[in-house]
Protein backbone atom coordinates (compact mmCIF):
# COMPACT_ATOMS: atom_id res chain seq x y z
CA UNK A 1 0.00 0.00 0.00
CA UNK A 2 1.36 3.41 -0.94
CA UNK A 3 1.83 6.05 1.72
CA UNK A 4 -0.64 8.39 0.00
CA UNK A 5 -3.33 5.71 0.22
CA UNK A 6 -2.47 5.14 3.86
CA UNK A 7 -2.73 8.88 4.55
CA UNK A 8 -6.11 9.15 2.83
CA UNK A 9 -7.51 6.14 4.70
CA UNK A 10 -6.16 7.48 8.00
CA UNK A 11 -7.82 10.85 7.28
CA UNK A 12 -11.15 9.09 6.72
CA UNK A 13 -10.74 7.20 10.00
CA UNK A 14 -9.86 10.47 11.77
CA UNK A 15 -12.97 12.29 10.55
CA UNK A 16 -15.19 9.34 11.42
CA UNK A 17 -13.56 9.10 14.85
CA UNK A 18 -14.09 12.82 15.38
CA UNK A 19 -17.82 12.43 14.89
CA UNK A 20 -17.87 9.35 17.13
CA UNK A 21 -16.11 11.01 20.10
CA UNK A 22 -17.72 14.45 19.71
CA UNK A 23 -20.63 13.99 22.17
CA UNK A 24 -18.60 12.39 24.99
CA UNK A 25 -17.95 14.59 28.02
CA UNK A 26 -20.20 17.46 27.00
CA UNK A 27 -22.56 19.03 29.53
CA UNK A 28 -25.54 21.29 28.99
CA UNK A 29 -26.06 24.42 31.12
CA UNK A 30 -28.74 22.59 33.09
CA UNK A 31 -26.35 19.72 33.91
CA UNK A 32 -23.61 22.18 34.84
CA UNK A 33 -25.92 24.21 37.08
CA UNK A 34 -25.61 27.39 35.00
CA UNK A 35 -28.27 29.78 33.77
CA UNK A 36 -29.15 29.74 30.10
CA UNK A 37 -28.35 33.13 28.61
CA UNK A 38 -30.70 34.98 26.33
CA UNK A 39 -30.39 33.75 22.75
CA UNK A 40 -28.67 30.49 23.70
CA UNK A 41 -30.08 27.07 23.02
CA UNK A 42 -30.67 24.94 26.13
CA UNK A 43 -28.89 21.97 24.55
CA UNK A 44 -25.70 23.88 23.65
CA UNK A 45 -22.68 22.54 25.53
CA UNK A 46 -20.94 24.76 28.06
CA UNK A 47 -17.64 22.87 28.15
CA UNK A 48 -16.75 22.16 24.51
CA UNK A 49 -13.00 21.59 24.09
CA UNK A 50 -12.01 21.02 20.46
CA UNK A 51 -8.44 20.11 21.41
CA UNK A 52 -9.67 17.27 23.60
CA UNK A 53 -12.00 16.07 20.83
CA UNK A 54 -9.09 16.12 18.35
CA UNK A 55 -6.86 14.18 20.76
CA UNK A 56 -9.52 11.54 21.37
CA UNK A 57 -10.20 11.29 17.63
CA UNK A 58 -6.47 10.88 16.96
CA UNK A 59 -6.10 8.06 19.49
CA UNK A 60 -9.20 6.24 18.24
CA UNK A 61 -8.27 6.66 14.58
CA UNK A 62 -4.74 5.34 15.25
CA UNK A 63 -6.22 2.21 16.82
CA UNK A 64 -8.72 1.74 13.99
CA UNK A 65 -6.09 2.33 11.32
CA UNK A 66 -3.73 -0.13 13.02
CA UNK A 67 -6.46 -2.79 12.87
CA UNK A 68 -7.19 -1.91 9.24
CA UNK A 69 -3.52 -2.11 8.25
CA UNK A 70 -3.00 -5.37 10.15
CA UNK A 71 -5.98 -6.85 8.30
CA UNK A 72 -4.56 -5.57 5.01
CA UNK A 73 -1.20 -7.25 5.70
CA UNK A 74 -2.53 -10.49 7.20
CA UNK A 75 -5.73 -10.91 5.17
CA UNK A 76 -8.01 -11.83 8.07
CA UNK A 77 -11.15 -10.53 6.35
CA UNK A 78 -11.22 -10.33 2.57
CA UNK A 79 -13.72 -8.87 0.12
CA UNK A 80 -15.00 -12.39 -0.58
CA UNK A 81 -15.83 -12.77 3.12
CA UNK A 82 -18.07 -9.69 2.88
CA UNK A 83 -20.06 -10.97 -0.11
CA UNK A 84 -23.59 -10.94 1.30
CA UNK A 85 -25.04 -12.84 -1.67
CA UNK A 86 -23.25 -15.99 -0.44
CA UNK A 87 -25.00 -15.67 2.90
CA UNK A 88 -28.43 -15.60 1.24
CA UNK A 89 -27.76 -18.79 -0.66
CA UNK A 90 -27.63 -17.14 -4.09
CA UNK A 91 -25.80 -19.15 -6.71
CA UNK A 92 -22.78 -17.78 -8.53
Amino acid sequence: MRWTSMLAIYALFWVLSGFLVLPFGLRTPEEAGQDIGRGHVASAPVNFRPGRVALRATVLSLALFALFYANFREGWVSAADLDWTRWLGASD
